[in-house]
Formats: structure tokens, sequence, C-alpha cells
């Protein structure tokens, strides 16, 4: 395999875009090896918290795809890593948690791949001060500390009302039912980015193999991408993605600019990720940046 110089993954945020093929184990890889690879982010003594897509029951893009799981863990394991969680919260409107869970089968799936399966909702919860103009705390899920890495599963997909639903909201999925009432009354896309200043993940490996083009994050009309986006920084594999769903033409909340998307305008003065284009190389699968 082509792997980038040491030089640029040293001094570049990267973001890989990876065409699927047959073999979703190597699509991942490859997206994961092309930012640098699972070595570079993890090592094998750590504790890896593994975040889902579980905010409702619904299908798959709404919901995580089981053999996506499986194919991180098992890219995981490879790399040496024994200690995995998946954890898991719904959304309000789909509570509890539990129930949603054993619909999607998790429990068997966590049971099969011999994981720990972290229900959010029956742990503790941890209070963080963030001083964000919209929220000065947020509640969030001790396993999140707990682990030594965390690692984001989200799927590519719009959003009623917060207009995507992709790498900086999954986080609101790591707080608690308090939060997530208080950041839908108002501001909602400005509350969303600022729990990202309470906890970040260390690798986001998006599926964008199917994604929503419309309606989100739940129901919607479902569109063929067939793509593994994978980066360590929120706000270059959100934009990218953007471009992606964006090239759909439907009917959505996405007519904007991509930079000037509210989610991805606060996320830059806050400065949670990269503030331009320039401050990042998007690399496809034929090793050649685009």
């Amino acid at each position: 395999m082509i792997k980038l110089s040491a030089s640029i993954k040293n001094t570049k945020i990267i973001v890989s875009k990876v065409a699927v093929k047959d073999n979703l184990n190597a699509a991942i890889n490859n997206a994961v090896e092309l930012i640098g690879g699972f070595e570079k982010i993890i090592s094998s003594e750590e504790k890896i918290l593994i975040k889902g897509n579980f905010n409702s029951p619904n299908r798959y893009p709404a919901s995580s795809d089981p053999n996506f799981i499986r194919s991180v863990v098992k890219m995981l394991r490879a790399n040496g890593v024994t200690d995995i969680s998946l954890g898991a919260s719904c959304g309000l409107a789909w509570q509890p948690t539990a129930r949603v869970l054993k619909k999607k089968r998790v429990y068997k799936l966590a049971d099969e791949l011999e994981i720990k399966l972290i229900n959010f909702d029956e742990g503790e919860w941890v209070k963080i001060d963030i001083d964000g103009h919209y929220l000065k705390s947020v509640s969030i899920t001790k396993a999140a500390f707990d682990a030594d890495k965390i690692i984001y599963l989200p799927n590519m997909k719009t959003h009623s009302h917060a207009r995507f639903s992709m790498s900086l909201k999954f986080a609101v999925g790591l707080t608690g039912p308090f939060i997530r009432r208080k950041i839908h009354m108002d501001h909602l896309e400005e509350k969303v980015v600022e729990i990202n200043l309470a906890v970040k993940p260390d690798l986001i490996i998006l599926d964008a193999r199917k994604c929503l083009v419309t309606g989100g994050p739940a129901k919607g009309k479902r569109k063929k991408a067939g793509l593994v986006l994978a980066s360590t920084d929120l706000v270059a594999l959100d934009v990218e993605a953007l471009k992606i769903l964006k090239s759909f033409n439907a009917r959505n909340k996405l007519d904007m600019f991509v930079w000037e998307l509210p989610q991805i305008d606060y996320a830059r003065r806050l400065k949670l990720g990269v503030q331009k284009e320039d401050d990042y190389l998007l690399v496809s699968d034929d090793y050649n940046s685009v």
C-alpha cells in the first residue's frame, strides 16, 4: 500500500475519503491508514470507547450498521487493542435507550464481539464547566472520561432542525437528558457545538456508504454515496461530508456556503478544528490529494 510521507502526516490535518467496493474492512482500514493509521492514534494498552449511532431504532443510515462496528472492532483487535467498549444513548423521542438497543440487537452484537456495552443512561454523569455563550456547563457520561481514547462512528445525514448531524453533533449522544432538553429549546446549532468544549474524539470514522439527504436524524430520503471518511478533526471531516451531501441537490437546509453553516461557523470561532480549507488535506483512496 502506498502511504503518505511522514512529513505530510505530521504537519497537516488529513481527511481521507475512500470508496467502498466489496470489502468494508479494507475500506475502513485504508481510510484510517491514510490519516496515519490506528497505531498513530491508539496504543494497544489503552481503553477505547466506541460511540455508536443509536439515536433511534430506525434502519441504517438513521442508526449504525452493525457490520461497520464489527469492522472497526476487528481493526482495533488487529492492532492489539483488547479493552473495547461500545457506548450509546438514544434521543429523547425514542427513550428508553435500552429498548432501542434491544430492538437493534446491540446487546447481541456486543456479546458476539466480546466487548462491553455501555448504556450511557444507566451510568453516571459528570458535570463539566465549559463557560460557553449558551451553555455554562454540561453533564457528560462518565464513560467518556473513563476511556483513554474515544472513537466516533457517525453516519452521514441531514437533520430537520440542526441542518446536519455528523461529527460535531455526535457529542450530544454523550450528554444527559436534562442537557438534551435544554439544547433543543433554542440556538440548537450553537449549543450542539459548545458541547464539544467538554469532550472531543481522538478519531472519527464516518460511515458514508448511505446517507440521509433530507429530513433526519431518523427519517428522510436515502441515497448511496459509497464512501468512508476518516479524520481526527471534527470541523474538517464535517466540511468534506457536507460537500458530498450538498452534491445530491436535495431539498434540505444546506442551502448555504459550507463554511457559513451555523455549526461549522461557530465551531471555527470556538477553535474546535480547522479554520479554513488550507488548514487540511483531503486524500482520496487513489492516494492523491484532491
